[in-house]
């Protein structure tokens, strides 16, 4: 899992690059840039784990990720990027500016976790219980959110200390509600997840 999650995090900061370089860059901007993010990555790759972790233990459900909002807005806020919180109610958004000229990307993770009961053996395992559709239940990141909001993180902190080579400004959006009931909308009258995000 450690491996995979490095090697997802690598691999959107290449497609990144590649995106912002434009096609007519790319090919000689990427490949110079590569190492050292490999390099990055590997430095930071117990911290990327222990967030992963941490949000693993510590689960919410959507448009109740309040404790997930603060951790991310924190690590963002150190790395001194401008900060949203309170996007679509929960969600973070976290702006880089390169130090060269270039298009605007968005990095996306989601933040919420599953209305599941984890079975007990992991160190890390969930004993969280959340409010879903009126009921307490047992809560747990069983869809890997957990990893996508601890990889966007990691590469949050690996292209901001590159920002001076970067091209372009990325956007790191953590998105609340992804796992919005099918019929919420119908029920509630509200738009879930990333709809009310854009809005």
């Amino acid at each position: 899992m450690c491996n995979r999650m490095r090697a997802a995090s690598v691999l959107g900061m290449l497609v990144t690059l590649t995106v912002l370089a434009g096609p007519a860059h790319a090919q000689s901007i990427v490949p110079d840039l590569e190492q050292e993010i490999r390099q990055r990555a590997a430095a930071i790759e117990d911290r990327l784990i222990a967030w992963r972790r941490d949000i693993h233990e510590h689960p919410e459900l959507g448009e109740q990720e309040t404790r997930t909002a603060e951790l991310v807005a924190g690590h963002l806020k150190k790395l001194g990027l401008e900060v949203k919180t309170g996007i679509a109610n929960t969600g973070v958004v976290g702006l880089l500016k390169g130090g060269k000229p270039g298009p605007v990307v968005a990095l996306r993770a989601d933040m919420d976790a599953l209305p599941v009961k984890e079975p007990a053996g992991l160190p890390f395992a969930s004993k969280a219980k959340g409010k879903y559709l009126g009921r307490e239940v047992d809560v747990m990141h069983a869809c890997g959110h957990d990893a996508h909001t601890a990889i966007l993180m990691a590469t949050a902190e690996i292209l901001t200390g590159m920002r001076d080579k970067l091209p372009g400004t990325v956007k790191f959006m953590f998105q609340p509600a992804e796992e919005g009931p099918s019929l919420y909308a119908a029920f509630t009258g509200k738009s879930w997840g990333a709809k009310q995000m854009i809005k």
